[in-house]
């Protein structure tokens, strides 16, 4: 029997942002799921567990899944079937989420924590979400109907919090029963902004310090190429020229060069989307005001001729900066988008890793891990840089899993306490910020790590 105050399952686990939060709670890991082999081995690497590859054979052919306390799972968005009105499990059927009911199913967990993109509450998606709300009640599960919708940003520092926008969509459920209870009830929506709190108040130097030398830089690709860095130059003198110029607010729509026209010479072919349309007339009329200006800048750059047409639009969200050294900047197939230096987008593969503007270079690997929430201790290993950055795009915010699961039991602590006290009481006494448990977390994974590989090289021997 563990000893810890509660146990956990990771599903669809990465390379652990659930169990750095379940974790740092004081949670014991007693099974995972990660079907991708690099993933899986960064997983096990830092927390000592073998992930199982395949959720769909240990749930389909007989249930490996060991009894457990909280679920937590960032789970793939499949369709769902559309015919007719049936049981939510039955539509769910032969997509991923099914696997996870047929788990909650047997093993009943009292807390349910589940993570997947904004658009899972979408138009497109709203039928996924009303069988995921309608399958979580029928098995006794009292959920929301609206979803939380939370981000690292808008976390302060002491809480946890990180300078990243990642606007997720989180699925908190808690197991009541089906009888006598109000399930089809919604819950209260625990209030998550922090009062008081404004994500302006970021400082990427705080929080991204470390400046790798030449040579590592070099190894990891963080300086950008030759084209790249004519690119940012380019729009650099852009932005420069039009501030000593007097504008004093940029365009806030984006900018086409290839639309730079006088407004008196503008024709817009007939059925052009409204949507182009306006974005053309907008540039006209900013070429227009502009002109002298602007053709001064572009005799500079060769009228952008030999930029690719991506690099020849200009996505300003930068407010008052004076240049690029003060921002944070996205090569985006839709053009180069430029940020307040406050926060960065979010964790996006290799070819779109965010540029620090005042620093000319990409987020490193281990500044990608810090901006998740993971700890300096976290190790990935010799593995390829872009597969620790597709890692980090895809996985789970550590502050926010744990702001909005602990916030959560705090507002069901009577159901949380009546099947799992130990559980309830753990998160009573949980501090607002995961980030120091998880130092001292090191050491606990660290003996499960050598306790399990010893138990292993016994078995071997034995065998």
């Amino acid at each position: 029997m563990s000893s810890a105050p509660f146990t956990f399952v990771d599903l669809f686990a990465g390379v652990g942002g659930f169990h750095a939060a379940l974790g740092a709670l004081g949670g014991e890991c007693v099974y995972a799921v990660e079907k991708d082999v690099e993933a899986a081995a960064v997983y096990e690497r830092n927390w000592g567990i073998q992930a199982h590859g395949d959720i769909i054979n240990d749930t389909e052919t007989h249930m490996r899944v060991p009894k457990h306390d909280v679920l937590a799972a960032g789970f793939p968005c499949q369709p769902f079937s559309k015919s007719g009105f049936q049981r939510g499990m039955d539509e769910a059927r032969g997509t991923l989420f099914w696997n996870i009911l047929r788990i909650l199913e047997v093993r009943r967990p009292t807390v349910v924590l589940l993570e997947n993109v904004r658009n899972i509450y979408g138009p497109r998606h709203r039928h996924e979400w009303i069988v995921i709300v309608r399958s979580l009640r029928e098995l006794g599960y009292q959920v929301s109907s609206r979803p939380i919708v939370f981000s690292p940003h808008l976390l302060p520092p002491e809480r946890g919090g990180r300078p990243q926008v990642r606007e997720r969509v989180f699925i908190m459920a808690t197991y009541v029963g089906t009888r006598g209870s109000r399930i089809d009830v919604d819950p209260s929506v625990p209030h998550l902004p922090v009062d008081g709190w404004s994500p302006s108040e970021w400082d990427l130097e705080t929080h991204l310090p470390v400046q790798p030398d030449p040579e590592l830089r070099n190894k990891l690709r963080l300086n950008l190429g030759p084209a790249e860095t004519t690119w940012v130059e380019a729009w650099n003198d852009f932005v420069v020229t039009l501030r000593s110029a007097g504008v004093e607010k940029l365009p806030g729509f984006p900018v086409w060069v290839d639309a730079f026209i006088h407004e008196d010479d503008l024709v817009v072919p007939v059925g052009t989307a409204d949507w182009k349309a306006s974005f053309l007339r907008k540039n006209a009329a900013f070429y227009t005001e502009h002109q002298d200006v602007l053709e001064d800048w572009l005799s500079r750059w060769n009228y952008l001729r030999d930029f690719p047409s991506s690099r020849r639009k200009f996505e300003w969200q930068a407010q008052a900066a004076s240049s690029l050294a003060e921002t944070v900047m996205h090569l985006r197939p839709s053009g180069l988008r430029v940020k307040q230096a406050t926060y960065v987008p979010a964790l996006v593969a290799i070819t779109q890793t965010s540029i620090l503007g005042d620093r000319l270079r990409r987020i490193s690997p281990r500044e990608a891990a810090r901006l998740q929430g993971l700890p300096e201790w976290f190790d990935f290993g010799d593995q390829p840089d872009a597969a620790t950055y597709k890692q980090m795009g895809n996985g789970v915010n550590v502050g926010a899993a744990y702001h909005v699961f602990r916030e959560h039991v705090l507002s069901s602590l009577a159901a949380v306490r009546r099947r799992a006290p130990r559980l309830a009481l753990a998160v009573e006494e949980s501090a607002i910020s995961p980030d120091e448990a998880l130092e001292r977390h090191r050491d606990s994974s660290r003996e499960v790590i050598v306790r399990r590989r010893r138990s292993a090289d016994a078995r071997r021997v034995a065998g």
